[in-house]
């Protein structure tokens, strides 16, 4: 099952930075991302989330790539596999990035949208969906974090929320 964290920073580049972070950590296998979204809410109020996972682009790639294949064997049956090939890849790209934008992959984005909204201006957010990780090396390296981020909404015990809460520099939690 997995984790879902999201940490708020005093920045607009604090989310990024730290999201940065927490690639280094996935490439030391100590931390396993199912889904990661950094959100900003820049001075004027907008807000703007950056997904980690682009379903439009995987959906056209995807979409692009059957497309071609079933277009080619289909004008294979009337002689002309090119512009079956053709015409197959064109309708695929678009009916695969169609089926990507309106898609949901790991958080909600009904959810992140409604808790970026509630960000003060000039701050960002980090939303991570944790598959799995090794609490103790990954809370050690969230530690030079301290006093630049705040533990907005959690999954993960109480326990594991206290640790992260000290790691962060925040009081534990009243729960």
């Amino acid at each position: 099952m997995s984790t879902l964290v999201v940490v708020g920073f005093d920045s607009v580049d604090g989310a990024a930075s730290a999201l940065s972070e927490c690639r280094e950590l996935e490439k030391e296998y100590l931390l396993d991302l199912e889904d990661a979204v950094v959100v900003r809410r820049t001075a004027d109020g907008k807000t703007h989330l950056d997904q980690s996972v682009n379903l439009e682009k995987v959906g056209a790639s995807w979409g692009f790539l059957s497309g071609g294949f079933w277009g080619a064997l289909v004008g294979l049956l009337f002689l002309n596999p090119l512009a079956g090939l053709v015409a197959g890849s064109i309708a695929g790209a678009g009916i695969g990035a169609l089926d990507g934008k309106f898609s949901d992959y790991g958080i909600n984005d009904d959810f992140i949208k409604n808790l970026g909204n509630t960000l003060t201006p000039g701050t960002s957010a980090l939303f991570i969906l944790i598959r799995k990780a090794e609490p103790e090396k990954v809370i050690a390296h969230l530690s030079a974090l301290k006093g630049h981020a705040k533990i907005i909404q959690t999954s993960l015990s109480p326990e594991a929320e206290d640790k992260l809460r000290a790691a962060l520099g925040q009081a534990a939690s009243a729960a």
